[in-house]
């Protein structure tokens, strides 16, 4: 491509665009009309220019341009009670629904991982002298130890704060972190995995993994799910920059962190519950059957949400992304 002659035959074009948008809403029916067609072919003017011959005061231009008359030609939108609606009842669920096949079979082998983890430490006594002298780990597992006590070692209102702080902070890093190719997703996994371990096989191996169970399932069925989901998400975010399938790098890039974004904002909603049962239903004096029952209902109840409605959000079309209208402008491709 011959840059300057490209220029000379285009310039009126955007020159025209530039001054139809300098006017703002004072245009004729024709000059919008005008204006519609003008902001088409510049785009596809900025994605020729950049394909073929990149110049990057022409490039600068012409970019601006374009998203100064997107903006107008698409308008802004205020969010409202509906958007938030819409969102807990369709995007949210759809988009845990159709991220389904990434933090299912992360939950799986996570969990496994953890019952690993648990029997090696519960049948090999010299694992468990080198997380603990055997006092301490006496003070730990013993009835009334520090397992049992950390759950109402704090006001039950604070304890499920900072737990539900603390949690969606996990979630989110899992959810942003997976931009840099899975990797810190997988370490945060298995940080928490070693966690869940440790306890389990240290209380299997005192004899008291029933009361280690009690204690964990209430609120740790949702949470650990909210978790795998979130890490899942992460994973999937961080395959898209390595095969991004039919789309440009980009634009999959940008559609799977939208919809990570907005799956943040819902698990912070689900930790938040889990750390409502952490805080109020572990610590209480409920038979371990009735708060191991609170924490089964409400990992159902979020299971059917998602398989319910998410799955007929995604059979109605809907994909967890934000609306057309508030996408970013995808530039046509050069052939």
């Amino acid at each position: 491509m011959d840059l300057d002659v490209y220029v000379t035959a285009h310039r009126a074009e955007w020159d025209r665009l530039d001054h139809l948008l300098g006017r703002g809403r004072h245009l004729t029916g024709a000059e919008a009309d005008e204006l519609v067609a003008l902001y088409q072919r510049t785009a596809t003017h900025l994605s020729l220019i950049q394909s073929s011959a990149p110049d990057p005061v022409l490039t600068a231009r012409l970019t601006q341009l374009v998203a100064r008359a997107r903006a107008t030609v698409t308008g802004t939108r205020r969010a409202s009670w509906r958007d938030a609606a819409r969102f807990l009842t369709a995007g949210f669920p759809a988009a845990v629904y159709r991220s389904r096949h990434w933090w299912i079979p992360t939950a799986v082998l996570s969990t496994l991982l953890a019952v690993v983890i648990g029997w090696w430490i519960s049948t090999h006594p010299e694992v468990q002298g080198s997380i603990a002298a055997p006092e301490e780990l006496r003070r730990m597992t013993r009835p009334g130890g520090e397992y049992e006590t950390y759950y109402s070692s704090h006001p039950a209102a604070s304890f499920a704060a900072q737990v539900w702080t603390n949690n969606a902070q996990a979630a989110a890093m899992c959810l942003v972190l997976g931009a840099f190719l899975c990797v810190p997703v997988l370490w945060i996994l298995f940080l928490n995995m070693l966690n869940l371990g440790v306890g389990l096989g240290l209380m299997s191996s005192a004899g008291r993994l029933d009361t280690f169970l009690g204690l964990v399932l209430p609120h740790g069925l949702l949470e650990l799910t909210a978790v795998f989901v979130a890490a899942g998400t992460g994973l999937r975010l961080g395959w898209t920059l390595i095969d991004p399938g039919t789309q440009s790098r980009r634009t999959a890039l940008a559609q799977q962190g939208r919809a990570a974004l907005g799956m943040a904002l819902g698990l912070a909603l689900v930790l938040f519950v889990s750390g409502l049962i952490e805080g109020f239903v572990t610590p209480s004096g409920l038979p371990t059957w009735a708060r191991i029952t609170i924490g089964v209902a409400a990992e159902l109840t979020f299971l059917a949400y998602v398989y319910v409605l998410g799955g007929r959000a995604v059979r109605a079309g809907e994909t967890g992304d934000v609306d057309t209208p508030d996408q970013s402008a995808e530039l046509p491709v050069a052939a």
